[in-house]
């Protein structure tokens, strides 16, 4: 039989600065002039969706998107009522739950609308639902030239209100805009063409954070932000009017110090081998937390006594090692941090993303759940 996982055995958690949430969402409300969807999908990227969106909230975002209806169905659980977008299209089975939990159900086929109307004739009025274009992501959305016969079917709907269009931009993060530009002019086509068939929607939206932070036309009635949320910008080293502070530092604490020989190796494979004489030491935290396996082979660091330390040797699933040079002060118990700031250095997620070739949503939602979270 197991024993027991007991609470802050292992010194090691995933620190959640709520503040810094409220910080960023004003700045967003801020920098768009327009109101704020925050999204809160994937668990909050890994931050813990209901304290995310409750702190959002509190700041000022008066919608909240996620993108599965058990996410949803989550935060009312936890007694929030703002509106609460479901971003794909939900099952049909599921279309009950949607209705019964007042979700903003997202729709792009017609079965989709025939779902939601048959569910929604248990509603006391006319259930809002939001219809998604795709103007050229091909991820989700109705081709534009149905539109209009969808959006038909939901008008001819008793049970159904059309209160949002949409559409999701797939290159806003980038330096050249002739492709939003294009999506963008393709979304003003189907408006177009619903206006003239009599078919306004009480909103439309299109940014997500960097249509928000870098293209000013597409912000129109609300702007839905998931990263910048998080401190993050969406390209990183493109400037953003908007001072965003990263929200989650992962921290924990040497477990062990030891002095390796010059000529010895460490951890799986040996692929880390010493020139010279090196306090290491050990950190429990791996890759089964959420750090790279391959982060230690692309120069990954963390920070112990406000000092870059380099990662040495294979990330192992539950420890890492860490080259000390020959620093003897380093000792069991002393503060390590992988994501966040110590003294005069920081560390971000985008500084694990880019050795990496991938980006910082990836790293953020990648900290697993069994490292706790604490909020502050």
């Amino acid at each position: 039989m197991a024993e027991p996982l007991i609470a802050g055995a292992r010194p090691t958690s995933a620190e959640i600065d709520l503040e810094a949430v409220r910080h960023n969402v004003a700045e967003l409300r801020r920098a768009s002039s327009t109101d704020v969807c925050a999204v809160v999908k994937a668990d909050g990227y890994g931050h813990g969706a209901v304290p995310v969106a409750t702190a959002a909230l509190e700041a000022g975002a008066t919608w909240l998107a996620v993108a599965l209806v058990e996410e949803g169905v989550a935060l009312r659980a936890a007694g929030i009522t703002a509106p609460v977008l479901v971003l794909s299209e939900p099952h049909p089975a599921a279309a009950p739950v949607v209705v019964a939990n007042g979700l903003r159900p997202t729709l792009y086929t017609e079965s989709g609308v025939a779902a939601l109307a048959a569910a929604a004739t248990t509603s006391d009025e006319p259930f809002a639902v939001h219809v998604k274009v795709d103007t050229g992501m091909h991820r989700v959305g109705a081709q534009p030239e149905s539109v209009v016969e969808l959006v038909q079917r939901v008008v001819s709907s008793p049970s159904l209100r059309f209160e949002g269009l949409w559409t999701h931009l797939a290159t806003a993060d980038e330096l050249d805009p002739a492709f939003t530009n294009e999506q963008l002019r393709r979304f003003e086509e189907v408006r177009s063409t619903l206006a003239a068939a009599g078919y306004r929607p009480s909103m439309v939206h299109a940014s997500n954070s960097a249509g928000s932070l870098h293209h000013p036309q597409a912000r129109y009635d609300l702007v839905r932000c998931g990263i910048a949320v998080y401190g993050y910008p969406p390209a990183p080293g493109r400037a953003v009017d908007a001072d965003l502070r990263p929200v989650m530092s992962v921290r924990s604490k040497v477990s062990l110090v030891k002095r390796v020989v010059a000529g010895e190796a460490v951890s799986y494979g040996q692929r880390h081998r010493f020139e010279r004489d090196t306090v290491v030491a050990t950190v429990p935290i791996g890759y089964a937390d959420g750090v790279p396996r391959r982060l230690s082979a692309v120069g990954g660091e963390v920070l112990i006594g406000g000092r870059r330390r380099r990662i040495a040797g294979t990330v192992t699933m539950d420890q890492i090692l860490v080259a000390c040079d020959e620093d003897g002060s380093v000792a069991i118990g002393d503060d390590v941090v992988l994501l966040g700031r110590q003294g005069d250095e920081i560390i971000t997620a985008d500084d694990w993303a880019q050795p990496l070739e991938t980006i910082s949503y990836e790293i953020l939602c990648g900290i697993s759940g069994r490292v706790p979270r604490v909020y502050r």
